[in-house]
């Protein structure tokens, strides 16, 4: 009995000392990002998750501006927000692999305080069956028009002074976290979203601007059901593990996460596993996550392991059954 009371008492000592040293070493430290008369900056805002998004600043006050391709879609999202809120946005027609119409769009809107970088495209397809063509249109819209947004707002963004905190958001996907069957190249431009949200944190950190990274799961967006029509089956069945989400409530905790100033946002529970699973060097703001990552980072990497022989045990019966039709057919 002495023994497991010592045992006991040396665990407690062992779990308060460590988390002294996580609250002394977490970087960099969570802050409250305003939004009230603040502008709010949104791409891909005409539609789905950035249109919920934006509806959610107007509602906080904010002045918002949206951008994407389509001058339909813009007209239609400024009528839904200003039926819905009274308030007027902004609104900017551009591609965001255009750099120089990305600049325009940025410098006519004014000095940005949220940065909310939300555009993306998928084409769901098994790499040997996808065009160099489809490959480059998500690398560069997902991927390289995330750097143009963000490279075009910067200057100003850096220059505010005396406005409090910035932030800058973008937007990845679970698909971001883990690769999937059929998204070889859409996972690779969300992976890629980690990297660049990683370094960017240490280069603006000292302007007071602080980088989050979303993690939304599958989501009712009219996108979403664009793509259940075109993606692999099996890209179906692995995805339905995850489960979706509806739009606006993928949007509330994203903005919620913004506001609250952390790096990684996910929407559920398997998301949050995820994002432990997956974290590297990933900035830690809350010393309670960064005990929990500690603490039980093995553990959950063995469910993520678990995940894994689950989705690789199903690829395998698709294929014997594929593989069974094809013969009969034969």
């Amino acid at each position: 009995m002495a023994a497991i009371s010592s045992l006991f008492l040396f665990f407690i000592l062992f779990l308060v000392s460590l988390l002294i040293i996580l609250a002394f070493i977490v970087r960099p430290r969570s802050v409250k990002i305003p939004i009230k008369s603040r502008h709010v900056f949104i791409t891909g805002g005409s539609s789905g998750i950035g249109l919920a998004l934006a509806h959610s600043a107007v509602s906080e006050g904010a002045k918002v501006s949206i951008l994407a391709r389509s001058t339909e879609n813009l007209a239609e999202a400024k009528r839904s927000i200003q039926l819905a809120t009274g308030v007027e946005v902004a609104t900017f027609s551009a591609d965001v692999r255009d750099y120089d119409a990305v600049s325009k769009a940025v410098d006519e809107s004014g000095p940005i305080d949220v940065l909310i970088v939300n555009q993306g495209v998928f084409i769901g397809k098994e790499l040997e069956k996808q065009s160099p063509e489809e490959v480059k249109f998500m690398i560069d819209v997902n991927l390289v028009g995330s750097f143009n947004v963000i490279k075009a707002a910067l200057p100003a963004m850096k220059a505010r002074e005396g406005r409090g905190p910035a932030s800058i958001s973008l937007v990845s996907s679970q698909a971001g976290q883990a690769g999937i069957y059929g998204y070889t190249a859409y996972s690779a431009s969300k992976f890629g979203l980690q990297g660049l949200a990683q370094a960017l944190q240490q280069e603006v950190i000292s302007d007071d601007i602080h980088v989050t990274l979303l993690f939304p799961p599958d989501t009712d967006t009219p996108g979403f059901e664009e793509e259940l029509k075109k993606r692999p089956e099996l890209t179906s069945i692995i995805a339905a593990s995850s489960g979706s989400m509806k739009t606006n409530e993928v949007a509330k905790i994203c903005f919620d996460g913004i506001k609250a100033g952390k790096f990684t946002v996910t929407c559920h529970f398997i998301g949050f596993l995820l994002s432990i699973a997956s974290t590297g060097m990933s900035p830690q703001g809350s010393f309670w996550l960064a005990l929990i990552e500690v603490m039980f980072g093995g553990l959950i990497r063995l469910v993520s392991l678990v995940f894994q022989w689950q989705w690789y045990k199903t690829i395998e019966k698709w294929s014997k059954k594929k593989k069974q039709v094809n013969s009969k057919l034969d």
